[in-house]
């Protein structure tokens, strides 16, 4: 029963004040660790992509690219939170790519994709991943893909000229000769001209298929 004037007695108060300490101790004990814990996994990272790049130089060994691969494989696996997961994925898509191993290249830059905010890093992956179907000569299923990253209006707004490309040449590899002629005309409209850089090479394109650029 509370009376008027009761205060704790001193034993009570020491008593709460060690929970309350404990409970500090451990709070900051459990945020040092995740702290820690986020510090080695950006660390790991980090290490992996230092080793991919290295993997990716003109001198690089088979035995380093798999080396490359394992250690960003281990990354993505150990430390799945880190803030540098999709850099680490994407350069895994990459050695994968490389080695012609186009599934498991894509199922990395489906990861990088997943995983970023980067609206740079969304159009990379997508492009990525289309490059992956057409390098299996899946041609609908790059054409989707490219597709998709033109949508993606924030996305696509510095990439567009190689989008748009990708896209038309996909189109006609696929046998999709009126489509092709429509997108590489609209790489000479919707791109501006300061940031057009292979307007020749799209002239071309058109030219091949019949049309005045």
């Amino acid at each position: 029963m509370n009376l008027p004037g009761w205060s704790p007695a001193p034993r009570t108060m020491g008593i709460v004040g060690v929970a309350v300490l404990a409970v500090l101790v451990l709070a900051s004990g459990a945020w040092f660790w995740y702290s820690a814990s986020l510090e080695r996994g950006q660390s790991l990272h980090a290490d992996a992509l230092a080793q991919a790049a290295t993997a990716r130089g003109a001198n690089a060994s088979p035995p380093a690219v798999d080396r490359a691969i394992a250690a960003l494989d281990a990354a993505l696996t150990q430390a799945p939170q880190a803030s540098l997961g999709a850099q680490t994925a994407y350069a895994l898509g990459d050695l994968r790519y490389e080695k012609r191993e186009y599934a498991a290249a894509r199922a990395a830059y489906g990861i990088a994709l997943a995983r970023t905010s980067s609206p740079t890093m969304r159009t990379l992956a997508r492009a990525a991943i289309a490059a992956t179907w057409e390098a299996e000569r899946k041609f609908a299923d790059a054409v989707t893909v490219y597709q998709a990253a033109l949508a993606d209006g924030d996305a696509s707004r510095f990439y567009k000229e190689e989008l748009l490309i990708g896209l038309g040449r996909n189109q006609e590899l696929g046998g999709r000769r009126d489509d092709a002629i429509q997108t590489y005309q609209r790489v000479l409209r919707d791109v501006p001209k300061a940031q057009l850089r292979r307007e020749s090479e799209v002239r071309g394109r058109l030219a091949s298929l019949g049309v005045a650029g």
